[in-house]
């Protein structure tokens, strides 16, 4: 999991535990927990989550 750090707030690393793949039918990137479970979808479309990898 990513950590913040106290002083700046700034994300420190990758979330290791989550990765994003595409959705070609919606052209939207969908993030998933590490048991492949659909977690979260951007609004945006062809935008990538902060800090999440991605796999295709």
């Amino acid at each position: 999991m990513a950590t913040n750090l106290p002083k700046d707030g700034k994300r420190t690393g990758a979330v290791k535990k989550r990765d994003q793949v595409w959705n070609p039918k919606l052209k939207r990137w969908t993030k998933r927990d590490d048991k492949k479970r659909f977690l979260d979808q951007m609004k945006k479309k062809r935008t990538l989550f902060k800090g999440v990898r991605k796999t295709m």
